[in-house]
């Protein structure tokens, strides 16, 4: 099921409509925020944003890897890549969503 994408923009009016800045504030806030964050996880640090999220740039090795298609091994280069591990409390989040929308969706079960 996909949803609603969420923009920086949306996030910027969220914080005008919550916080009260200008909208322009509020744009140059999500804006700098974004960037600390991005900028962080660039130079390796890890980003650890309570009842979120945390995110971090790990190095992978080089190993062997298959070509779905045709089955040819190859080799993949060493990298860095970032991962996300949700917070417990945003996996609760999600979880009590799902069964709240889950629960509205079941039907009545018609009289035998």
């Amino acid at each position: 099921m996909a949803g609603k994408t969420v923009t920086r923009a949306d996030l910027a009016e969220s914080v005008f409509r919550k916080v009260g800045l200008s909208r322009t504030e509020s744009a140059e806030l999500v804006e700098t925020v974004i960037d600390e964050i991005c900028n962080a996880i660039v130079r390796g640090e890890t980003v650890k944003l309570s009842s979120f999220a945390t995110f971090q740039v790990r190095s992978k090795n080089e190993r062997i890897g298959r070509n779905p298609k045709t089955g040819e091994e190859v080799p993949i280069s060493p990298r860095r890549v970032m991962t996300f591990k949700a917070s417990n409390v945003l996996k609760q989040r999600i979880l009590k969503s799902h069964l709240a929308r889950k629960a509205k969706q079941k039907p009545a079960n018609p009289a035998s």
